[in-house]
């Protein structure tokens, strides 16, 4: 409701109030590049429409909030369609044989079309998008979230988003005061009132009769007053962008009563009345008005940006489980190979000693191996299920399936034998990554968000100043009582009395102005600073991403490096002690050595097979950090926003 509005008692015409909307409307348009109120947003739908009568309201979770042209739906809610928790066909595709086979590739495609992670952060999209509606409208921004959903357990989320400003949120008017990272966006969108700019109709009538005992007949000529009145009053109200504020006024009056006083029974009243007032200092211009739109916009792609940043943080977790159960999966493996030696070992010592060609000591001893050797397989068993278990919860969206649950994973892709490390200069990485990263991007778009509001806090200190205008005009009628002859000259019709309403025979008008000024104006000088002091703490911000990025790409060079000097010298160390059996082995056939030895040669192996499967996982880790921190590990598998954003990858995208 405007400060400035006069009440009137006065009509409204409704052809002259719409056209005058219409004009208003044509000026009080948006800055050019600003997208049509009714564009047509992208519809990204993965979950059929369910029939049924109720269901002709509802849409899937991934579909924008579109605005309709039937004007009842305006006043009827809209259900959001359940999300699917099947798993994506693709899934039934890579069983055989009663177990799960998966390339990486595999993994990253079933976690972008299955992962709850990602399907929560998808509702950020289209939540984004009703603050568009919203802000249209000229209510505030309610703000996105801008950080990353890390509810899936396993492997490292692979760099958490940053947000604009408190707690990885991008709010609306106001606030929460401090969040994480140290920011303020207390004052985001601060200024002054924004009106509502949907039109408002207001329509009040009723029917009344009134009964008034009299202790003097003289007034009205009767012991008893009888008054019955019907009124009908309509105002139709609405405020634009560029500060201006139009009214319009009908008011219809039918009053009959038995005094036989009356020069007019019954009576007839109309009134019209039209009302505009604009803003001049606070509040004036489609800046301070429609900031709420702009920071909703702004915020709608930082939500995309954010969606990306949870899209890249899912897939480097998705490639850190992955190599983790190749890891576990090596690992159990070489366990087998281990106890199937150490009880080959002992079925010789048995046989050996019975043949008492060893003492029983040996025996002992390879009993002893081999039980030790078993423990270690069954914590490697039990470590690659849960490894398994990590995977499929991280690719599937419901566990339901009891089948699925006890399902092994086998994954195909090992580490390949070829250990490099990248060429590129790390300074080009650096640039490559300050171009690239998406915590850069949303920080960028926050300033802007922030300067925005710097802007409307230096027009909200200004003085309150409102230059209005009205016409209004009425008319009266009804029937001459015959004790007056002659002496009223009045229709005796509703329609005459509105003509005498709307032909300028009995005008008011009145143009004038009205000042507000706030003495001392402590309040809005605070915000003022405060935006001040908000949009600078940004800004050093701004500057520490870029730091803290450039170092987590120097760390990940070094990590890369001292990876592959790891599984080069584990390589070796692996060789060395295969070498090293193949001659203990010989030796014992020849009746050179022991089954003591053969067998801790043996051992010695698979410590080392372990220690370069574990090498190998810690490079491919790091290499998978080294795109990550460059930014480009979309790029590098391959991966489209879009399918990320429908749930559904293509089988060609690649």
């Amino acid at each position: 409701m405007n400060p400035f509005k006069i009440k009137p008692a006065g009509p409204l015409q409704t052809a002259a109030a719409i056209l005058l909307l219409q004009a208003n409307l044509s000026l009080a348009v948006e800055p050019a590049g600003a997208p049509p109120v009714d564009a047509p947003t992208p519809v990204q739908a993965t979950v059929p429409l369910s029939t049924g009568r109720s269901a002709r309201r509802q849409v899937p979770f991934e579909e924008m909030l579109r605005t309709s042209h039937n004007p009842i739906n305006a006043y009827r809610g809209t259900s959001v369609q359940p999300p699917s928790m099947a798993n994506s066909p693709r899934l039934s595709a890579l069983v055989r044989n009663g177990k799960l086979f998966l390339t990486l590739q595999d993994s990253i495609d079933l976690a972008l079309e299955n992962n709850l992670d990602l399907v929560i952060a998808r509702y950020n999209l289209p939540i984004a998008q009703t603050d568009i509606q919203r802000t249209r409208a000229g209510g505030f921004s309610r703000g996105v979230n801008t950080g990353v959903v890390s509810g899936t357990p396993g492997g490292a989320a692979g760099g958490a988003g940053v947000g604009t400003g408190a707690g990885g949120t991008s709010s609306g008017a106001g606030g929460a005061g401090a969040g994480s990272s140290g920011l303020v966006q207390s004052t985001l969108g601060t200024g002054t009132t924004v009106s509502s700019f949907d039109p408002y109709i207001n329509v009040q009538t009723y029917d009344d009769h009134t009964s008034q005992m009299l202790p003097n007949q003289q007034i009205y000529g009767v012991p008893v007053y009888h008054v019955n009145e019907f009124l009908a009053n309509v105002t139709y109200e609405q405020s634009f962008p560029t500060g201006t504020y139009f009214e319009a006024d009908w008011n219809n009056n039918r009053q009959t009563s038995n005094s036989p006083y009356n020069s007019l029974n019954p009576q007839l009243f109309a009134s019209a009345r039209f009302l505009v007032a604009q803003q001049l200092l606070a509040g004036f211009g489609l800046g301070p008005n429609l900031r709420f739109l702009r920071i909703a916009r702004t915020n709608q792609q930082i939500s995309d940006i954010a969606f990306k940043a949870q899209v890249i943080a899912t897939v480097t977790q998705i490639c850190d489980i992955y190599w983790d159960l190749v890891s576990a999966y090596d690992t159990e493996q070489v366990g087998e190979r281990s106890v199937a030696f150490a009880s080959e070992t002992l079925d010789k010592a048995r046989k050996q000693f019975q043949l008492q060609a060893i003492p029983e000591m040996d025996v002992l001893k390879a009993e002893g191996d081999l039980a030790t050797r078993q423990q270690d397989l069954t914590v490697a068993r039990t470590n690659l299920e849960l490894q398994e278990l990590y995977m499929k919860n991280a690719i599937t969206r419901s566990f339901d399936d009891p089948v699925l649950e006890e399902m092994p994973v086998v994954p195909t892709d090992h580490i390949g034998v070829q250990v490099e490390v990248t060429a590129e200069p790390v300074q080009d990485m650096i640039a490559e990554a300050l171009k690239n990263r998406t915590e850069l991007q949303e920080s960028s778009l926050d300033l802007k968000n922030r300067e925005l509001s710097r802007k409307t806090a230096r027009n909200a200190l200004l003085p309150q100043l409102n230059v209005y205008g009205f016409y209004a005009g009425s008319g009266f009628g009804g029937t001459v009582n015959p004790a007056f002859p002659g002496s009223i000259n009045a229709p005796d019709s509703y329609g005459g009395a509105l003509e005498n309403a709307l032909n300028n025979s009995s005008p008011e008008y009145q143009v004038g102005f009205q000042l507000s000024v706030p003495l001392r104006n402590r309040i809005a000088k605070a915000d003022q600073y405060r935006t001040e002091l908000e949009y600078r703490q940004s800004q050093v911000y701004a500057e520490e991403l870029k730091k803290n990025i450039v170092i987590q790409v120097r760390n990940a060079r070094y990590a890369l490096e001292q990876g592959a000097s790891r599984v080069e010298a584990a390589r070796k160390a692996r060789d060395l002690a295969q070498r090293t059996l193949d001659i203990m082995q010989k030796e014992q056939k020849l009746g050179a050595g022991s089954n003591q030895q053969t067998l801790s040669a043996e051992h010695d192996l698979a410590v080392a097979e372990s220690a370069l499967v574990t090498a190998e996982t810690a490079y491919e880790k790091a290499r998978i950090e080294v795109i990550r921190a460059t930014g480009t590990i979309l790029e590098h598998y391959g991966i489209s926003i879009a399918d990320a954003k429908t749930g559904a990858v293509e089988a060609d995208h690649r």
